[in-house]
Order: structure tokens, then sequence, then C-alpha cells
């Protein structure tokens, strides 16, 4: 019998009124519905969306009453049975003839219908350039009389000032949403291998980041000043929930331009789209993913090594001309010995990739030779996406962020930031990064800048549940998260959480020792210590791709980690996510919980314990919470009661920026060096006794003291008397 159902055969998760009984114990909690992965959606929306996609032709006054309806009582975060129930239905590739009658269909899909959809899917696209640019047609508009204009002159003057709802309206674009993936071949005229790469990962239904992002970045006629003009790729920033599809969102796109421009231009070789990532695990990720969808396009997607050459430097030249003056000075045997090394060195072969998928310093360091000469521009790169944006353009990488932005020279680049969590800061230093760069060169071309936010900002998935809980101190954690990984004895009123789930600490060290904690809790029939592991920064790149590896095959169930892994990675198969500590700020916990709960799967659990040294610091989760159960409709299950919101501290400006920084300042301790007894004991992972560290201290000081011996001796002997004297015991 499998041993990880001997694990789980109690735990049966209750998942809410969405889910079964029955269901629930026949598959997993995460497996969720594979193939309507939305996670904001009405009937309304999908009787429009059905229409579409079969091709039918609608009244103007259909549209207009049904956008009311919407207006009137709209509840995008319902779990409605009925609407889970329906599927939309895909019709099959369209022939070139019905490629041509689509594109008359799409003429057919006016702005009221437009907004009918991206209202319902929680889809909201804003205009974020400067109002004089938004509306110079307007500003124009209709030539009327002069006459007409002397008389009327008076009366436009104050009504040039547009109040902040005028302003919003303004702002506010409606194009057309992509109801399925065939229309990217039928509609948009993407590469038809990339089309078949795209059906062969069994991408049907396009999540909400997927429905309103790929026709921007396509080319929309509807939100153009005249749908006759050529489509335009606009600078977008893109806010959406954890596991909406993102990389898929900004993959293809970049793809099917680099596809155009090998037809357009063959001569022009070198990189052509550059990709940020916070960590070394996204960026493989999104290179895993890019390779399915390149395969036979001519496209080629290279991962960020050390070492690896990416532009040819005149500076290298020159050096090179100066080891070859030297090694011609040096005699014959040196030269066979020393210059074919060099010559290897210097001569490495300049990547031929077209996409290059990078974390900040990799890239900053190959383009500056180490930091040792300035940084190298990349003539060629005509995309730029940072994926993450609200991490790479914080203060910790801001200044690498900026000088690879920089270092893209060509006239024509395109910019989009993706992240779950994007400041109103955020958005100010990318407009006035591109502004900069306008005002730099005059070369440089103006495209309008988009903003895309999809659901509620900067707030966490309404499809898992949360747990609050109060343990008081570490060893009350350590008690709590042993009955998670014991649920048989744990009461029933009790969360349920099975394996396989992620464990976050706020440092290393207390990664370290939860794990060294736990490792022996899984029973040897089940695997042992085999089914825990840690991972974080201090590991070497083998071993933590090794850790993922496994963790993505089944054999690792548990996983305790840092804020490494809390940011991008894409675990299908969570089930929950514990926060053993608190995290940092509101925006690590809405990207650490969305670790669970992908692609509208439902069933995943995220539990935070606190302690009293957390209490400070548990209102801006709370409230996170606290609306996550609002928009899920789960009135009776709440966690956070509005006595506990109530009675939490506020945290000031001060405290959050601290709180960011560090942490919190009582597990800070073994990062400072506190010698105090009850310090260490407030924040020691670990259940034994005084004696046995008493013990384990005392021999790993007779360890360390009998090495500085044997280090000591060899010196002691050489400088005193001669070899085998003996002066005797000295008092």
């Amino acid at each position: 019998m499998d041993a990880f159902k001997l694990l789980t055969r109690s735990t049966k998760l209750k998942t809410g009124p969405t889910l079964s009984s029955a269901s629930s114990t026949t598959r997993l909690p995460s497996t969720g519905k594979a193939a309507n992965p939305q996670l904001f959606r009405t009937s309304d929306a999908e009787k429009l969306l059905e229409e579409q996609a079969h091709g039918k032709k609608r009244k103007r006054g259909d549209g207009a009453h049904e956008s009311k309806e919407l207006d009137a009582a709209l509840d995008f975060f319902s779990s409605n049975k009925e609407s889970s129930k329906k599927i939309v239905k895909i019709e099959e590739a369209p022939s070139d003839a019905e490629g041509a009658s689509g594109s008359e269909d799409e003429d057919q899909m006016d702005e009221v219908q437009c907004r009918t959809i991206l209202n319902s899917h929680k889809i909201k696209v804003t205009d974020m350039r400067d109002l004089e640019e938004i509306q110079p047609v307007q500003a124009q508009g209709a030539e009327e009389p002069k006459k007409k204009k002397k008389k009327s002159k008076r009366k436009e003057e104050p009504a040039q000032t547009l109040t902040k709802k005028e302003q919003k309206k303004a702002r506010r674009l409606f194009p057309r949403p992509l109801i399925s993936f065939k229309e990217l071949r039928s509609q948009y005229k993407i590469s038809r291998r990339l089309a078949e790469n795209i059906a062969e990962q069994g991408f049907t239904v396009p999540t909400e980041v997927q429905l309103g992002s790929l026709p921007l970045l396509l080319g929309d006629r509807t939100i153009s000043p005249s749908k006759t003009d050529e489509p335009v790729e606009p600078d977008l920033l893109v806010v959406a929930p954890t596991g909406s599809g993102k990389t898929l969102s900004f993959l293809i796109p970049v793809i099917n331009k680099i596809v155009r421009h090998h037809h357009e231009q063959q001569e022009e070789k070198g990189i052509l789209a550059v990709i940020v990532a916070p960590t070394k695990e996204l960026a493989s990720q999104i290179v895993n993913e890019g390779r399915k969808l390149v395969s036979g396009t001519g496209v080629k997607i290279t991962l960020m090594r050390k070492g690896m050459r990416v532009v040819e430097r005149e500076d290298e030249d020159e050096d090179e001309d100066v080891l070859d003056e030297d090694d011609s000075k040096s005699s014959e045997s040196e030269d066979d010995e020393k210059t074919p090394e060099k010559k290897d060195k210097s001569k490495t072969p300049v990547t031929k990739s077209d996409i290059l998928v990078t974390t900040p310093l990799q890239l900053v360091n190959a383009l500056s030779a180490n930091r040792t000469k300035p940084i190298a521009s990349l003539p060629l790169v005509r995309s730029i996406v940072l994926d993450e944006a609200d991490v790479l353009l914080d203060p910790l990488f801001r200044e690498q962020t900026l000088d690879i932005w920089r270092a893209c020279t060509h006239p024509e680049l395109r910019a989009s930031l993706w992240s779950a969590t994007m400041g109103s800061s955020i958005e100010d230093l990318a407009k006035s990064t591109i502004k900069e760069r306008k005002d730099a060169s005059n070369l440089i071309k103006s495209y309008p800048l988009y903003r895309l936010v999809v659901g509620l900002k900067d707030s966490a998935i309404p499809n898992i549940q949360h747990k609050l809980v109060y343990a008081a101190t570490e060893q009350g954690k350590l008690l709590g998260l042993r009955q998670l990984l014991h649920p048989t004895g744990a009461p029933a009123s009790d969360v349920r959480l099975r394996p396989p789930f992620l464990i976050f600490t706020q440092t290393i060290p207390r990664a370290v020792a939860l794990h060294s904690e736990l490792r022996y809790d899984i029973p040897p029939e089940a695997g042992g210590s085999l089914r825990i592991a840690v991972l974080h920064s201090d590991l070497s790149d083998g071993q933590r791709s090794e850790i993922m590896k496994n963790f993505r095959k089944g054999e690792i169930w548990v996983l305790v980690t840092t804020d490494l892994l809390a940011r991008g990675i894409d675990f299908r198969g969570i089930n929950g996510v514990v926060n053993y500590d608190i995290p940092n700020s509101a925006a690590v916990y809405v990207h650490r919980v969305g670790r669970t709960g992908r692609a509208g799967r439902e069933g995943g659990v995220a539990v935070t314990y606190y302690t009293k040294e957390d209490i400070p610091y548990v209102k801006n989760i709370a409230n996170i919470i606290n609306v996550s159960e609002k928009l899920r409709g789960t009135e009776g299950e709440k966690s956070v009661q509005k006595w506990l919101l109530d009675s939490l501290p506020d945290l000031s400006k001060k405290d959050k920026k601290e709180l960011k920084k560090h942490g919190v300042k009582a597990r800070q301790s073994n990062l400072k060096g506190i010698t105090d007894d009850q310090g260490q004991r407030k924040t020691r992972i670990s259940t034994k006794s005084g004696f046995e560290r008493r013990m384990e201290n005392k021999k790993k000081g007779a360890i360390a003291a009998s090495r500085n011996r044997k280090l000591q001796k060899p010196s002691g002997a050489e400088s005193d008397s001669g070899e085998g004297d003996w002066n005797g015991i000295e008092e």
C-alpha cells in the first residue's frame, strides 16, 4: 500500500460550499477545475463569451441592458455553483477562410460588450500617461466655425479643468478581451508553430490576466484613436493575483515578436529580449516554460550562468592586444603553457540566444566585467520584462535593475512589469525611467503606458482558506506544526493540512534549526527524513536544483524554506503554506500564501502562527485575511473576528520599514549575537533539555580546543629548542 495514502487517509479537508464531500474524498484539494482556471467569473459573462466564441451577433440594446444588470448587482468573487459548473465551449481552429470571417466578427464586439466582459472578470485597464497625451485627438476634435467658437469661448474656459471622476473616466480603456487561445492565431496572427505549442500544452481558456494583457501586447485596434491605424504595442504594468498565468502572458508576445523579427531581418542576430527575475529558481522556471513554447519556432531561450558572455566589448579587444604583446616577450615554453589558457578565457563565445533570462546581479556583472569596466549596452534588445517588479525595483535590486534597463538602448524598446503586488512608488519609478530615456535621446520613440489590474490590488486570492493561530511561544508554534504533520492526533476543530506543503521562516538559521527538529517526525515506513528538506540561499546551485526537482517529483513532502521561494515559483500540487514566522510585510504574505491555490484551484490552506512578540505586526496580515474571507463569502468560517481587528495595534511607518528590512526584533538574536539565556530561549527552535545542550557545548568546546592545540604545536616546536627535546612540565 502507498505510504502517502497511509499518512493522509483520515485527512478529509473541508473546503467550503464550492466543493462537495464526494469530490473532496476522491481527489486532492489542490486539483481544482482544470478546464476553468479563472478566479473571477459570472454566469452573465459566460453567456456573452459563449456567444462570441460561436460567432453569434448581438444587438446593442441587449449588451447595454446586460451591462446595467451587471453594474446593479455585481459580485465578482462569489462562489456560485451554477457558474462554476459551466465551461466555455471552444471551437476548432479556424481555417484561412474562417479566419477572414473572424476578423469581421472582431468588429461586432462593441465597447459595451468589451466593458461587460472586462468588468465581470474584474479587469481594469488604465492609461498612465498625462491627460494631454491621452486626448490629443479629442482636444482637436471636429473643428467648428469661428463664429461659434467666439460665442462659446467664455463657456468653454471653465470646463477645461476635469474632476477626479472625469479624469478616471478619461483614462479607462476597454480593449477587446481574448475569448480563447484559438483567437491568437485567427485574430492576432501569431506564429503557426507557436499556436501549436500553446495547444499542445493544453491551454484552452485564458485566465483573467491573459484575457486582458495578450490583446494589448499583441496589438489591439479597439483602443487606438482610429481602428484603421496599425496596432501599437504599449509599455505595460500588470498587477494580477498569484498563480494567474503571468508567465505565459509575457512569454507569448515576446516569442511571437522575435519570430516576426527573424522573418523580416535575418541578418541581425543577438539578444532581442531580456527577462529579469529576482531568484535563480524563478529564472529557471521561466526558461523551462519558455522552452516548451519556442520548440520548432527557431527562437532560443537561455538561462544566464556565471562566466557567460552576452556582448562583445571594444575594451576586450584592446586587452587581448596587450596580452599578445606580453606573451610574445616571454619565452617559448611559457607561451606554450600560458597563452592557450588566456585565449580560452578571453575568447569565450558570445551567447547566440534570442531571449536571456537572468537575475539582476549576474547580468550586471557580465555587462561590466565584474564591475571593473563601464556597463556595456545591449543595442538589439527590444523587449525587457521585469517579473516580480516590486522586488526588482526595491532598494535591494533597484540600481542593478535600472542599470540593465538603461543598457537596453534600442529606440523601440518596450518594457513590461509584472507582479501580484505593486505600490504607487514602483509605478512612479517606472514612469520616470521611461520619461528619462525619452529625454536622454531624441531617437527613442514614445509609446503608450498602460496599467492592467486584475481583482483587488495587493490582495490575496479568494480561493484559499486562511488560518491565523495564536501560539503564545516558540514551543507553542512547534507543537502546532507537529499537529499539522500528525493530523490524526489533533482535535477535530483544528485545521487539517496534508502534504505536500511549504514552511516559511524568517532567517536561514531558523530554517536549518526547524528542519533538524522535524526531520524524523515522518515515520520510517513512509520515507522518514527523506520526506523533509530545507532550501535556502546558502546552499550551492546544484543542491538547490536537486531539492527543487525532488519536491516537484513528490519525493519531498515538506519543504522548509525562507522567502527565497515566496515569489513566482509554481508548485501546482501544493496543498498548503505554513508561515512559521510571521511575514515581514503584507506583500510578502500575499506572495507566500500564493504558492497554493494556483490557477484557480480550490482547497489550499494558509496557516500563520504568531506569538506575543508578533502581536504588534499582525494587523496588516489580519486585514488581508479579513478582505479575502469577505470576497470568498465564508461568513461562518472567519478566522479573524472584528474584536481581534479592533484590539490589534496599528504599526507606524517607521516600524513597517524596520520590519521589512530586519523582520521581527525578537528573532534577530541569531544575527546580532545576543548572549542572555532568556533572549535565546525565546527564539530557540528546539525540544532539547538544558542538560543535553550543556553536554553538546562541552563537546564542541573540547573539539575546538583540540584543533587549536594541533595548529599551534608545529610553530611552537620550531621556535623553541631542537627536535625531540623535553623541558619538563611548566608550572
